[in-house]
């Protein structure tokens, strides 16, 4: 039961969302936060690039258009290891973000991976809320692997490994360097030489995970477990809804925005020799692929339904569909191809709750024989069932409007401080 203190005065504080349109999981994240808050309380403006508006049809805020970098820009910088930002971008995103600022005059501002609020927040002093996966916490316990880099391709995996744990390091630093420099010409100290530490600067971080998932070496008290956001595209079931065999294991695939396309068909092939309904969400890709009559497909499908009806998830290894499948009590097989993915499904592997297969020739196959032993292993559904009930308890206990007050008071005490990261 929240304090007197804790409930929101009669004036409706004023709570600006600025989401990084790359991805569509930093746009949901905090439409679903945006779109919980009562409107009797809160007056919200949600700053974020137009380019999925059409899927946030159910918005109950008022939006801002705001320039995010191209998905496809931000998708080539991740494949290649380079970095996704560099001074003039940010430099022109704290920009915008400063006029934005300046009009609505937020209370707080709550952001998902906008980068550059780690300089216009603290200019304008107002309290920050960031929303970001453990994972990237420089006290988050990971084990690190390489990604799906060009290196990795050439070496193979156990030299490429090798090859990334030792420059990794270097690596983070020269990622930091252009939010660095920013910080620097503002006025503001700069973060440490690590991008882990720009991923979580924030007065308050809110990390989409449990502890079940991503262990932390020491948690501070500016960061908060707050269970998986959840949110699913309001979209009509599909056609052949009613055409799947209820007799039979439902397989739910989807590689997003953010996976690599290219693997579906081989995946599909491997899926379809088996016993198996094999649902798909495309998420609008074209595929060259005579789909046998246990597959079927459409551009995009309703996830929650989805998970629910399934009995494993296939996915990119990102934390918003494999979260949303161990929500719904499913295992998740993960396809990672970026280094967020690999982090992800590294946790849930760790966890016991499912299998990370490599991007190879051989993916479909693997995948397959994963989703084979998931189908009969006793000790990954008991281990799911832990997870999911984890998920749901934190899930339950998060209240954003007992943070948002939280943010304000600690503001000007010892919850702020400019050059303090989730680490």
């Amino acid at each position: 039961m929240s304090d007197d203190k804790d409930t929101p005065p009669a004036r409706r504080r004023r709570v600006l969302f600025m989401a990084e349109a790359v991805t569509l999981a930093h746009v949901a994240r905090p439409h679903a936060l945006a779109n919980a808050l009562p409107t009797e309380d809160y007056e919200i403006l949600f700053a974020c690039d137009p380019r999925y508006n059409a899927l946030f049809a159910d918005a109950q805020y008022r939006r801002q258009p705001i320039h995010s970098v191209s998905s496809d820009r931000f998708l080539k910088s991740l494949s290649k290891g380079s970095p996704l930002y560099d001074f003039r971008t940010l430099q022109r995103y704290v920009e915008e973000d400063l006029a934005v600022i300046d009009a609505f005059r937020p209370d707080v501002i709550v952001g998902d991976f906008r980068l550059s609020l780690s300089v216009s927040a603290r200019l304008r002093e107002t309290p920050y809320i960031g929303i970001s996966n453990a994972y990237w916490s420089p006290q988050a316990a990971v084990r690190f692997a390489a990604p799906d880099l060009p290196m990795s391709r050439l070496l193979g995996p156990r030299i490429a490994d090798l090859v990334f744990r030792t420059v990794r390091p270097l690596a983070f630093a020269v990622h930091a360097r252009p939010i660095n420099r920013l910080r620097r010409a503002s006025g503001l100290a700069p973060l440490r030489n690590d991008i882990r530490h720009a991923y979580t600067d924030a007065d308050l971080v809110l990390f989409a995970d449990v502890p079940e998932l991503v262990a932390l070496r020491r948690q501070t008290p500016w960061s908060q477990f707050i269970g998986p956001i959840g949110w699913s595209p309001r979209i009509d079931l599909p056609s052949w809804w009613a055409q799947l065999d209820r007799s039979l294991p439902t397989v739910y695939v989807t590689l997003g925005s953010s996976g690599n396309a290219r693997l579906l068909p081989q995946l599909l092939a491997a899926l379809s020799r088996r016993p198996l309904n094999i649902a798909v969400s495309t998420a609008g890709s074209k595929l060259d692929f005579d789909c046998p009559a246990n597959v079927f497909l459409a551009d995009y499908l309703p996830g929650d339904t989805f998970a629910s009806l399934a009995s494993i998830v296939v996915c990119n290894g990102g934390s918003p569909t494999s979260h949303q499948g161990l929500l719904a009590g499913c295992p998740i097989v993960g396809i990672p191809g970026n280094l967020d993915q690999v982090l992800n499904m590294a946790g849930i592997e760790s966890a016991g709750v499912g299998v990370a297969v490599r991007p190879s020739l051989r993916a479909g196959e693997e995948a397959g024989l994963a989703v084979d032993q998931m189908l009969v292993n006793a000790n990954v559904k008991a281990r799911v069932t832990e997870v999911q009930e984890s998920m749901q308890r934190h899930s339950s206990k998060f209240d954003l409007r007992q943070n948002i007050e939280q943010v304000i008071r600690g503001c000007g005490t010892d919850l702020q401080d400019s050059s303090r990261s989730a680490g």
